[in-house]
Order: C-alpha cells, then structure tokens, then sequence
C-alpha cells in the first residue's frame, strides 16, 4: 500500500483528493491536513510514502513545508498539487526535494500515476509548467529583493517597507530599483505583480 498525507486548506478540494485516492486498491489516505503547521506532526504520526501538498496554506506554505519533510523524514516522497502553475514555485519545488509538481486540474488518472509514480522513485512535472519554466528562465531575483518586493505589495511608502523589513530607506530603494529592472517593470507594484505571477515570491 501507498501511504498518502493530503495537505490542502480548502476542505472541498482536499476531500475530494482524498476519496480520489481511497478507489484505488493500492493506495491509503492516511492524513489529512489544512494547514502547514499540521503536516509535520500527521507525518510523524502516520509515516506516510507520499504527502500531497497545496502550495498555499496557512503557516508555513507547501514549499516550506515540503523541505522540512525532505529533511525530517527522506522516506516521504513530495507531490506539490497547485492551482497555480507557476514556473517559479516549480523551481522552488525542485529545490525544495519535491519529487512532483501537478496542477488541479489534471485529470485524476493523471494524478493516481503522480501518486504512483513518485512512490516508484521516479520524478513527475506537469509538461504545460515546465515548458512556461523553460521559457520564463530562472528566478531572477535576490532573497532580499523578494523581501522587499513581498513587503511593497501593499502599496506602503518607501519608509513602511524599510520599517518592515528592517533596512534603511536607502537600501530599500536600491532593492526595489534592482527588482524592477530584473523583471522588466516601470513601477515598483507592476514588479511585485510580475514577480508574484511567476512565482519568484
């Protein structure tokens, strides 16, 4: 048997994943939860061979979570199951020790085969996001550049931002410059949005 963890905020979607996967003869739900904070502790609980992760949940996100798992637990293979296909979160992902990244809407012969698949060892990407992937290119911008432009995307003046994340105004502006020409954009919200829908924050 296939021992799956199903991690996912929204109840619905989260449930119908886990009566998808109860069909199948070989495989077993044995967690579900709707947090991130959650999963470490039905993972060490449960033992699961797959954990099933949402990339946005509350507490720490999918991808946090799903390098905690690789370091905690080596034997649990990661399946990162998104809405959002962003090439971005697939290159986290990766570096994250993911073993798969799919999005909601495949079908659900094709995530069954994920599930199977990852537990084989094997490694499964959804073809549409690696392709974007390809196209769009690596992540472009510094941890701190993130830092500045997640801190923007409220609208906040230049100061609020250096208040919250604890940089002068000065280097504050220097970032969000850099952040900018990296991503192409003309203000420092178009950057934020840019960035956002690549998944780079």
């Amino acid at each position: 048997m296939i021992r799956v963890l199903i991690a996912d905020d929204q109840a619905l979607v989260r449930g119908a994943l886990a009566s998808l996967l109860r069909l199948e003869r070989d495989i077993e739900v044995v967690a579900e939860v709707g947090s991130g904070t959650d999963v470490a502790e039905a993972a060490d609980r449960t033992a699961p061979d797959v954990a099933l992760l949402d990339v946005q949940m509350p507490g720490p996100d999918g991808l946090t979570v799903a390098a905690d798992l690789h370091r905690r637990l080596p034997s649990c293979r990661v399946l990162v199951c998104t809405t959002f296909a962003r090439p971005g979160y697939l290159a986290r992902a990766m570096a994250a020790g993911a073993a798969g990244f799919v999005v909601k809407d495949s079908t659900p012969e094709a995530l069954v085969d994920a599930v199977r698949r990852v537990h084989a060892g094997l490694r499964v990407i959804d073809p549409v996001v690696a392709a974007e992937s390809v196209t769009t290119g690596a992540n472009p911008l510094t941890e701190r550049e993130r830092d500045v432009l997640r801190a923007a995307a409220d609208g906040g003046t230049v100061a609020d931002v250096a208040r919250s994340v604890h940089l002068s105004s000065g280097t504050v502006r220097n970032h969000l410059s850099a952040a900018m020409a990296k991503t192409g954009a003309r203000t420092r919200a178009e950057a934020s949005r840019l960035a956002e829908g690549n998944g780079w924050l």
